[in-house]
């Protein structure tokens, strides 16, 4: 493992708005702060929002600093990414915003049943030719359902038209309200929403930036968890 990485999950363990379970942990118990985040993590009460595979956490820390009545949590399984966006949360001076290290499949295990108003997937991997582990499968708009209260919101800015398509048939097939769709997001949808919803889309990440150059479009879609069946897709 090189020095970099070690430097970084040392720093991490010294954070207090990072939280590591390990897997032991998490396969035995819940993780105490389940059903507590705003009063015993954030220590205010405001609505709960998660960035899945969070990577760096550029989405996570932006959306703090641009929303500062919400409580953020980035959730990714890399140290050596979450460090950065911890690190330029600290910097910042940001108590809205923290990170879990663990899978994404452990969010039941880590967050209560309608404990979290909004879920943000941005540039999740398409798991080409493994539906079943896309973020947007029945397998985790199942988890999703679990924790985001009703009228929760689920946010997916991606570069993949696998992906964009692909959730869009999930939505049609379980009947789920769309709020706002965009097969170009800064063509079509940017210039047209208010300056805070523009401010919120146009967070750019560091591959985003990178993907963009080269000439990709990014898509957009913000979407509705109910009607999705209850324990539908386990």
């Amino acid at each position: 493992m090189g020095k970099n990485k070690l430097s970084r999950f040392a720093d991490n363990a010294t954070y207090d708005h990072v939280v590591q379970p390990t897997f032991t942990e998490l396969q035995a118990a819940d993780l105490h702060f389940k059903g507590k985040w705003n009063s015993d993590f954030f220590v205010r009460h405001a609505p709960l929002v998660l960035e899945l595979g969070c990577g760096g956490g550029e989405y996570t820390v932006g959306l703090a600093q641009i929303q500062p009545e919400k409580n953020y949590i980035g959730v990714d399984i890399k140290g050596a990414r979450i460090w950065r966006g911890a690190r330029t949360a600290k910097e910042l001076g940001l108590d809205n915003v923290g990170f879990v290290r663990t899978h994404v499949d452990h969010i039941l295990r880590c967050f209560g049943k309608h404990e979290v108003s909004e879920i943000w997937l941005t540039f999740s991997d398409p798991q080409i030719g493994k539906a079943r582990k896309r973020l947007t499968s029945p397998l985790f708009l199942a988890r999703y359902k679990e924790v985001l209260k009703p009228g929760g919101i689920i946010h997916l800015k991606t570069d993949s038209p696998l992906l964009y398509e692909y959730t869009l048939e999930q939505i049609a097939a379980y009947g789920l309200p769309v709020h706002e769709q965009s097969a170009e997001v800064y063509a079509e949808l940017v210039p047209r929403v208010s300056a805070a919803e523009r401010a919120v889309l146009s967070i750019r990440t560091y591959y985003e930036q990178m993907w963009l150059e080269e000439g990709r479009t990014i898509h957009y879609l913000r979407f509705g968890i109910d009607p999705f069946p209850e324990g539908k897709g386990r």
